[in-house]
Order: structure tokens, then sequence, then C-alpha cells
């Protein structure tokens, strides 16, 4: 017997969503309400006095980034069974589909929601000072991309227009500095916000002691499994960052290279890959591992990958039992 019995779909733009309760294959109940909390209350009303139980009910929208957090934190807040999907997924399930509007969008999410049931994943709220580090992260980010365009554009100029340059560096010195000393000032709320909470500190703790991996990947990582709540194996985490190359062979004239798979989290991928840059240096264990497979004809990349997976597994396997990383001598 299933779980759920009805099915909504939910479409969220910036001013509104659109809501579908599923009927059948041919037949839904559409309605619109205010992309407000009071809104999102009118929604709820609706959706009981269409004879939808609150605790047989799935809703499945799609991550559309801040424009679901209000929808998505009162629908919490009234125990409501929530499934936030990557819009790719829902998009590739419903096959060739002809026109596109919110209603039409939304009977399509509570199509998937219907068919899909078994592979849901309920959405847990993530702790408030997960989304605090992740959006100074994210400004973090910014100030540090404005900081590298002003440096690349000025240095540019030096050797062909000195005059220009001098003027541009003048010009740049002040702003550059504020630009440092914001990344200072973030990076210090980052840690004291890290510290405030002991269950996300001791995580942090058990990240970074990781050899090579350093403070801004733990934090990333942190904030993308929610805690490393949404993974349940080191191998679903390592391929969501992309470490994982998938088999691409159909028959006997495909034979493609074994290769990641394009939605990975690039983010995640990069970081991971220079945390694996500095493994190979100063982890005795790792610098070995790498060293011998490249010996034995194995491609740079290949190994680099390969030293990306085993830190995604030894950082999972030091939060899972709580303890920290100890780095093994080779003999």
């Amino acid at each position: 017997m299933d779980k759920f019995t009805q099915f909504i779909g939910i479409d969220i733009s910036k001013e509104y969503f659109d809501a579908a309760i599923y009927i059948d294959a041919n037949s839904y109940k559409h309605n619109q309400f205010d992309n407000t909390k009071k809104g999102v209350n009118q929604f709820i009303k609706w959706m009981k006095n269409e004879g939808c139980c609150v605790e047989e009910t799935l809703i499945c929208m799609e991550h559309t980034g801040i424009y679901k957090n209000i929808l998505v934190d009162v629908l919490l807040s009234k125990n409501c069974n929530l499934w936030v999907e990557m819009a790719y997924r829902i998009i590739k399930s419903s096959g060739i589909q002809r026109g596109k509007n919110d209603k039409v969008d939304s009977t399509r999410i509570a199509l998937y929601a219907k068919k899909n049931q078994e592979e849901a994943k309920l959405f847990k709220a993530s702790k408030d000072v997960l989304d605090k580090i992740q959006v100074l992260l994210g400004q973090r980010d910014m100030n540090i991309a404005h900081k590298t365009a002003m440096e690349v554009r000025t240095k540019e100029l030096k050797g062909f227009n000195d005059e220009l340059y001098k003027v541009l560096s003048k010009n740049d010195k002040a702003i550059l500095k504020a630009l440092e000393n914001a990344i200072k000032a973030i990076e210090k709320q980052l840690n004291t916000l890290i510290r405030e909470n002991q269950e996300v500190s001791e995580i942090f703790d058990c990240v970074t002691s990781v050899r090579g991996v350093g403070d801004v990947t733990a934090m990333f990582l942190i904030c993308y499994t929610n805690a490393f709540t949404s993974f349940e194996t080191s191998r679903q985490l390592a391929s969501y960052c992309g470490v994982v190359p998938f088999e691409y062979t159909s028959g006997k004239s495909i034979r493609g290279k074994p290769r990641v798979h394009f939605m990975a989290n690039k983010k995640l991928k990069k970081l991971l890959h220079m945390c694996a840059l500095s493994s190979v240096k100063h982890d005795p264990e790792m610098k070995a591992y790498y060293e011998r497979k490249v010996a034995e004809g194995k491609h740079k990349m290949l190994v680099l990958n390969n030293v990306r997976n085993k830190l995604v597994e030894r950082i999972c396997a030091c939060v899972r039992d709580k303890k920290a990383y100890e780095v093994r001598q080779v003999a």
C-alpha cells in the first residue's frame, strides 16, 4: 500500500505560485496563490477543503532558490510532506512536451510526484546557522570574484600601457583593500557561527581533520549536505560532488571513457580538486598512492579523481564515527 493518497504539484515564481491537485492522468484541480505567508496559508486551507489530508498528501515542488523559502517554512511548520526535487529530473521524466505555462508546469509536477512517490525524499529544514553560513559563503565568493577581476584587468595593462596601469593601480588600491577587509570580516563571522553551534562545530572539526581539507570546503560540504543528513552513503555524496565516473558504452560501437555526470555540483568538485592537490603534497599515504599509480602509467587526472573520492570517503567516515582523522605514516 502506498504511503500517500493525494499528490500536489507546485510551480513557484517570485510573486505567486501555482498549485495542482492530481485527480487522474487527465484531471487536476488548479489554483494560484501569492508567494507570501498569507498566500501559503490560503493554499493550505484550499488543500484541506479539496479533501487533501496533510498526513497522506505529498507536495512536490522544484528547487527554485530563495523563492521557495516562504512556502517551505510554512509547510514544514504545518507538518506537510514536502518533496523539493531538481527541476532537471522532473523535465526529463515528462517526456516530449509541447507548450509551457505555470498551470501546466504545476500539473506536470503533480504527475511526477504520483509516478515517483516511492523515490520521494522528504525535505528536512536546515538549521538557521547553515542558512547563514551559506549566505556568507556566497558573499565571500562574490567579493573574491570582484577582487580577482579588478586585479586581472589592471595587470593586463602592465607593459602595454604603463601610464594607464599606474592610474588604475592607484584608483584600485583603496577598493582592493576594502574588499580584502570585507573578506576577512566575513571569514571571522563564519568562524563565529561555526563555534556557536556545538553540533555544527563538531562536524566541522571532523571534516577539517582530514589532511588536505580546508575550512571553506568543510563549510560548503556542511551546507550542501544539510550537516551530512542528505546522503546515506559516501558513494552518494561522491556522485553528487562529481568525483564518481560512470560507464559510457552501448553495444559494440560505443566505447566511451567513464566520465562524471554533468549534473554534479561543480562548486564542490572544484573545491575537492584543490583538496586533492593539497592532500598528495601533505598526506604521506595519499602522496605514496599518487606516486605509485602515476608510476604504473595511470593518467594524473584519473589518479587525482581517485584521491578526491578517497577524501569524500574519509570525510564521511569521520563524521559518521564522530572522530578526527588520524594520519597514517607510510613505511
